[in-house]
């Protein structure tokens, strides 16, 4: 049956109901509240067994599964497979590459620096940006570079990360403390004479210290082995002047190898 009310006069209605805090629609049947609110006081109580509380799972601690990837690697390749499908951290989620390593495994220098940036990400390789430019230059002028075959004058690359931290931001402690157990065994199993330790966030990862203006030029030890920190190239890029103390901190390089 249709309405006795023209259109206005039931939508100011409904406006005045709504006003007063009506928010139902009222349904074809009336309803009655209180026989509702009796039944389900009056209804039976289930009396059969109850089901067990949902069982809590373990946090997982990314460190700890860390170690033990890292000490199921027998081999650098067994390594970097250990790595790359290591799933607790998210920076992998937003990478386009997963980036290794770079030069000769048998290198008598190992390089480790901080974590791939746009070049590495797009090329899956460590420090072949700018400041890998500047790197291989440094190199080169001790008669040292990655692509040389002989490991006397070769250089392995790495770097504390592997993927890609976001607009190229600095790692997050969260982040170095998990794939720090991969660097470590990254570091045993390439077995180098000596590590160079490239700016703070190489400094901060191997030796837990900041400060590489202080660092720089003094022997450290990383992993029972000689270590050097030394300028991170992209600090050199914006700092020319400081190429003098990097280049003081090569040829002491240069002179603990022949020595």
């Amino acid at each position: 049956m249709e309405s006795e009310l023209d259109y206005h006069t039931a939508l100011a209605w409904l406006d005045w109901q709504v006003e007063l805090g009506a928010d139902e629609a009222i349904s074809e049947a009336p309803v009655n509240r209180f026989e509702a609110v009796q039944e389900a006081m009056t209804a039976p109580v289930a009396t059969g067994p109850v089901a067990p509380a949902a069982v809590q799972v373990a946090e997982v601690d990314p460190v700890v599964e860390a170690r033990k990837a890292a000490a199921r690697a027998g081999s650098l390749d067994e390594l970097a497979a250990e790595m790359e499908g290591f799933a607790h951290c998210e920076l992998r989620q937003g990478a386009r590459s997963f980036v290794f390593a770079d030069g000769n495994p048998a290198a008598r220098v190992m390089i480790v620096g901080e974590a791939p940036g746009r070049d590495e990400d797009v090329q899956g390789k460590p420090f072949v940006g700018r400041a890998g430019q500047l790197l291989d230059r440094m190199f080169e002028a001790i008669g040292m570079g990655r692509l040389a075959p002989d490991a006397e004058q070769a250089i392995y690359i790495t770097n504390i990360l592997p993927w890609r931290p976001p607009q190229n931001r600095d790692p997050h402690p969260v982040e170095m403390a998990m794939m720090l157990p991969f660097v470590q065994r990254h570091i045993e199993l390439a077995a180098p004479d000596i590590v160079v330790m490239m700016g703070n966030i190489s400094c901060q990862g191997l030796l837990g210290q900041r400060g590489i203006t202080r660092l720089r030029g003094t022997l450290q030890e990383v992993m029972g082995r000689p270590a050097l920190p030394m300028f991170h190239p992209a600090f050199l890029l914006r700092q020319p002047v400081r190429k003098r103390e990097a280049w003081a901190d090569l040829l002491a390089l240069k002179a603990r190898l022949r020595g």
